[in-house]
């Protein structure tokens, strides 16, 4: 019993040994550093924190600088511009005594962010609706035979010129055991054949349209405008038409004709245009697309459509000083179109506004500007 109980009290010294040994192993260097960083703070850092908190920047600076070459806290005391500067001249010898003088003394300002920006000017600006229609002649009537029987004569085609009161076709009302003489078909208006849409020998009522004449020297473009741009509408109103048939040009045209009362079925509001400019190109049953200028604005205000930002109900811009500083501004905005917002506040005429760049921004930080 003995024996055993004396081998482990040796067993255990060895540990407790081995213990201390590996103990003083890794604290003896860290004491060492520590010694070497207190010795290199003792009287240079502490002038270094002094100089920079005191007003003595330069002082400090240059104790920071002459720290950083023996040790990392004395690099770090500098404090103001000069210690920015000579901190970091000491980073090319003391790796923190560099870096710390190097930030404390210039990192407080962010990168600056690049922008284009385009001044306020005056201009015109355009609201408009697009909506379709199509090309008719300015009077268009539909011939009726005056009575019902068979066509047997047709003197005109689609195309053809016709004069008031002129035969154009005839009609016989014979019954089967009843003979009649033909009846003549007169045209009441001069024009132009629009639709022939009977053929000799088919079979006509007093209902029945044998010719359509218009007067193709004169077109119009009818259209329907939905009822939310009804209120805008009104007579002398200016619009641009482009047609299929003509493509890569437009024709201006104005409305003279508004019908007072909207289709209850498509919620819409009967409307007519007429060309400025008369063009022989332009046939009736040609389809429009039809841009109508619903208001209209001069020497306002205006900017760009992408410089605006919406926020939480609200608008906002962000204008550029004379320092390139960012300046976050609200605005209160007037009519638009795809391109332009017109401003009515918020905003002085000759202000550069910043038109790309500005979701990246906040209120006061530096810009580039984008030439």
């Amino acid at each position: 019993m003995k024996k055993s109980k004396i081998i482990t009290i040796a067993i255990i010294s060895l540990i407790a040994l081995f213990a201390v040994l590996i103990a003083l192993k890794v604290l003896a260097p860290l004491k060492a550093k520590n010694a070497a960083q207190a010795q290199g703070t003792g009287s240079s850092a502490s002038a270094g924190n002094l100089g920079g908190s005191g007003g003595s920047g330069a002082t400090g600076g240059n104790t920071s600088g002459n720290a950083g070459r023996t040790g990392n806290v004395g690099g770090s005391g500098g404090g103001g511009t000069t210690g920015g500067n000579t901190g970091g001249n000491a980073g090319r010898t003391g790796n923190a005594g560099g870096s710390g003088g190097g930030n404390q003394g210039g990192g407080s300002s962010r990168n600056a962010t690049t922008v284009r920006v385009t001044p306020i000017s005056a201009g015109t600006i355009e609201k408009s609706v697009i909506i379709n229609g199509e090309i008719l002649a300015r009077n268009q009537v539909i011939i009726y035979p005056t009575v019902g029987g068979k066509l047997v004569e047709t003197r005109l085609g689609i195309g053809d010129r016709v004069a008031s009161g002129q035969i154009v076709a005839m009609v016989d009302p014979s019954r089967p055991g009843e003979v009649y003489s033909r009846s003549p078909v007169v045209s009441t208006v001069s024009g132009t054949v629009l639709q022939a849409p009977y053929s000799i020998g088919d079979t006509l009522t007093t209902q029945s349209p044998v010719y359509t004449v218009g007067d193709l020297s004169s077109l119009l473009v009818e259209t329907f405008v939905p009822e939310r741009f009804v209120s805008s509408v009104r007579q002398g109103m200016r619009a641009q038409l482009r047609l299929e048939a003509i493509s890569g040009e437009v024709f201006n045209a104005e409305v003279i004709e508004i019908n007072p009362v909207i289709d209850p079925a498509s919620r819409t509001l009967k409307i007519r245009l007429r060309f400025l400019a008369p063009d022989s190109r332009i046939k009736a049953g040609m389809f429009a697309t039809i841009n109508l200028v619903t208001s209209r604005k001069v020497d306002v205000p205006v900017i760009q459509r992408t410089s605006v930002i919406s926020t939480y109900g609200s608008w906002i811009v962000f204008t550029v000083d004379e320092n390139n500083i960012a300046r976050r501004r609200e605005v209160t905005l007037g009519i638009d179109n795809e391109d332009f917002f017109e401003i009515l506040s918020g905003l002085n005429m000759g202000e550069k506004v910043v038109s790309a760049g500005q979701n990246f921004l906040s209120d006061g930080d530096l810009v580039r500007i984008l030439e």
